[in-house]
């Protein structure tokens, strides 16, 4: 676990490597990120841990310098997640970003039929990416082939599903808590759950709360830690 404490910013050696955890805020991308934290720093080394959608919010765990080497570390942990998920319509990145694909509303949508659907998702399972994704075909990533029209066929993945908590169901919105292994697209569970239902669905919300143990409670603030670090004072590991 990371040691939360306050500490002079001259006794903290972002070259030699520190774990930082942030807070992402929604319409950040998880690069953008990485940009203020190495400006903030002045170390050209930095990188995150697992990617999160502009529209998610949440942990994202930063490393520079040498620690970033230990990057795979903390890619290899379960995340835990909490979201929504809108039933009655289709979008067609699997989230709010895009267009409405297909709406056929939740007339035959019942709270039994939403837990028996998600009992189909726990344990391994294999997962289909979305279009709208950074994986790479040919080179290139995928989105960029989805933003022209384009479909390319995607192998299924292997993923495990620890647990799917259903927290509250408001149709057509259910809340969620999900804790996955890693390469699960929570988008792609929200799409398939409205498929099992016939009804269609896509991810309204998303906030990843853990990664292993590492939690979002501990983590900064991007605005809070780039001006700490202009104080000469900062929280890290």
């Amino acid at each position: 676990m990371i040691t939360v404490k306050k500490t002079d910013f001259s006794d903290i050696d972002f070259a030699a490597g520190q774990v930082i955890l942030i807070d992402k805020s929604i319409g950040d991308t998880s690069f953008d990120v990485v940009y203020k934290v190495r400006k903030a720093v002045g170390v050209k080394k930095v990188g995150h841990a697992g990617t999160l959608d502009p529209r998610a919010t949440g942990l994202l765990i930063v490393c520079t310098g040498k620690k970033t080497k230990e990057i795979f570390r903390f890619q290899d942990l379960s995340k835990t997640y909490f979201g929504k998920i809108t039933l009655g319509k289709s979008t067609f990145s699997y989230d709010a970003e895009s267009d409405f694909s297909s709406e056929r509303g939740i007339v035959n949508v019942t709270p039994e039929k939403v837990l028996a659907a998600r009992d189909m998702f726990l344990g391994d399972i294999e997962q289909i990416p979305p279009m709208y994704s950074a994986l790479k075909h040919k080179g290139k990533a995928l989105y960029k082939y989805a933003r022209k029209g384009e479909e390319v066929i995607r192998e299924p993945r292997k993923v495990t599903i620890y647990s799917f908590d259903i927290l509250d169901i408001n149709l057509p919105e259910v809340s969620f808590r999900i804790e996955c292994s890693k390469g699960t697209y929570i988008r792609s569970i929200a799409n398939d759950l409205g498929e099992k239902l016939e009804c269609g669905g896509y991810l309204s919300e998303l906030r990843r709360e853990k990664i292993g143990d590492y939690s979002v409670d501990e983590a900064f603030n991007i605005h809070d830690f780039v001006d700490l670090t202009a104080k000469k004072s900062v929280n890290v590991q």
